[in-house]
């Protein structure tokens, strides 16, 4: 695979936009708000300064933490970015968290000030420490550039001790998105942020043709490494979503304002689309489209078809996790039907080995998968125990089984601690998922174990229909049964109308017990 030249991508994340702003100065980097207004890459750049020059003058210092608390609008963008530039940690959270969560999260890092936009002025945030409020007004005059306020702007908390561990490189402190026990915290460094961009970059062949419209929020790794920065590092165009997050009514409009040449997203949010444009005739204006990409929750087989047909472009599955600072592998647009439909492609940027036992397996064979390379974290911050568990000379162990084919491309087979063991029999939810999505009147599948007394674990299934079908569960079951081995069958299919979803948009998991106890 061909990457970008690490010469074309900066190694300081508050430098990225340079490079852009001043050899296309006039070119837009963002369209923004309900006016759909562009703000050109001379202009962002100049914005970024100025917020790193008034956290400056506030008293912060090189090495220091914040937190950022935004939708997906330009002041994440310019917050982000002016801090790093003032040599400033980020640690950005869900906006949606509840207080007493979000307040843990701002203490555990150390953080002496949360960065908000008009959304942190809603009541019930006053107790959550000093706060800067955001505000980017574009203009519509000809030439008039846009301007940065303070809406509130607190005294930052300079006394406040940073969380240990951190280096002068560290550039962001990202949470894992785990949905059991205290979420992880991860320094993502300078060379980590650059290396990841590279890779995805270099993967899509991403320039400054190119554009795309944010589907994923830019708190977490997905939104902010492959929508954000690898759009803005490459001289593209994204548009923000006019009320700051994803929603399939507005989603087509978007596409078409930016002419978008990619998007990426989650496989619901891929439903969501497929439902939409079967119901309303919506993202009809994918004219430029190359590619859509789907990261962050396993892609069934059959959905891949279903978006491929109905909207004439490859999707290309990447997979990744927190610890590789988002993607590790990912299908080209040049691969074949059998990569797309069944693999998520090689790794970008990064050595990959499949581990059993300690022991490297055979091209082929299932085990652990691996990963060593500059976009692999160093280990976690404050959390001794689990670096030592999870990091290995270099390496990362993800938690996956996999396997690698003859050509070096990955195949996931599953979460290792999500194995239901039936008597004995380990089955693995996704490939019980996989079979349940096949069926034309399946949307969506989420499959967990129950406890049982004489098997230890039952199987279960929780199934969302496609829009406008009806699913039988007789009906499902017997279609399981020319599929799966007798063991792997659901003994209990429920169909919902939705499946727990953590913020990136994957199965949680932990809820599902839950939801099948209550009915």
């Amino acid at each position: 695979m061909t990457l970008a030249s690490t010469n074309t991508i900066s190694r300081q994340l508050g430098h990225i936009v340079d490079r852009f702003a001043n050899a296309q100065p006039n070119s837009t980097a963002l369209i923004i708000g309900p006016q759909r207004s562009r703000i050109r890459y001379a202009d962002l750049a100049q914005l970024v300064d100025d917020h790193c020059d008034a956290l400056r003058r506030s008293g912060l210092r090189s090495g220091d933490v914040i937190a950022l608390s935004c939708a997906n609008t330009i002041e994440f963008v310019v917050a982000l970015l002016g801090a790093a530039r003032a040599g400033i940690v980020v640690a950005p959270l869900d906006p949606t968290l509840p207080a007493i969560q979000a307040r843990e999260r701002v203490n555990r890092v150390g953080a002496c000030l949360t960065v908000t936009d008009a959304r942190g002025l809603q009541p019930g945030n006053s107790e959550d420490g000093p706060r800067w409020c955001l505000h980017v007004a574009p203009t519509n005059a000809a030439g008039a550039k846009p301007e940065m306020r303070l809406l509130v702007a607190d005294s930052a908390d300079t006394a406040a001790s940073p969380v240990s561990d951190l280096t002068d490189r560290d550039a962001l402190i990202m949470f894992t998105s785990g949905t059991t026990g205290m979420p992880k915290m991860v320094p993502w460094t300078h060379d980590n942020v650059a290396a990841s961009i590279e890779g995805i970059s270099g993967a899509y062949q991403l320039g400054a043709g190119d554009a795309t419209a944010a589907a994923m929020p830019l708190f977490h790794g997905h939104g902010l490494i492959a929508t954000l920065l690898a759009t803005l590092a490459t001289g593209g165009a994204l548009v923000l979503p006019a009320r700051g997050k994803f929603s399939a009514r507005t989603f087509a409009d978007d596409v078409a304002t930016v002419d978008a040449t990619w998007y990426t997203a989650v496989p619901t949010i891929h439903q969501i689309l497929l439902d939409t444009a079967s119901a309303e005739g919506g993202l009809q204006h994918t004219g430029r489209l190359r590619f859509i990409r789907s990261c962050s929750a396993p892609l069934p087989s059959a959905l891949v078809r279903r978006v491929e047909t109905t909207f004439g472009v490859p999707v290309l599955a990447a997979y990744g996790m927190t610890e590789t600072t988002h993607q590790a592998s990912s299908v080209l647009p040049s691969a074949d039907e059998r990569i797309r439909v069944h693999t998520v492609g090689a790794p970008t940027g990064l050595s990959v080995r499949i581990v059993d036992d300690g022991r490297t397996c055979a091209r082929g064979t299932t085990g652990e998968i691996w990963f060593h390379g500059p976009a692999v974290v160093r280990g976690y911050l404050q959390d001794a125990e689990a670096t030592t568990t999870t990091f290995v000379d270099g390496w990362v162990r993800s938690g996956d089984l996999g396997s690698l084919d003859e050509r070096g491309n990955l195949t996931i087979e599953g979460r290792i601690k999500d194995l239901i063991n039936r008597g004995g029999e380990k089955i693995s939810p996704e490939h019980v998922e996989e079979v349940l999505t096949s069926h034309p009147a399946v949307a969506e599948a989420a499959v967990f174990g129950v406890p049982d007394d004489l098997y230890g674990e039952r199987v279960a299934a929780l199934v969302v229909p496609c829009g406008g079908s009806h699913v039988d569960s007789a009906d499902l079951a017997s279609y399981s049964r020319e599929r799966l081995s007798a063991f792997e069958i659901p003994e209990r299919i429920i169909v919902t109308d939705k499946l727990p979803m953590t913020a990136k948009g994957s199965i949680d998991r932990s809820k599902l017990t839950a939801a099948y106890a209550i009915r």
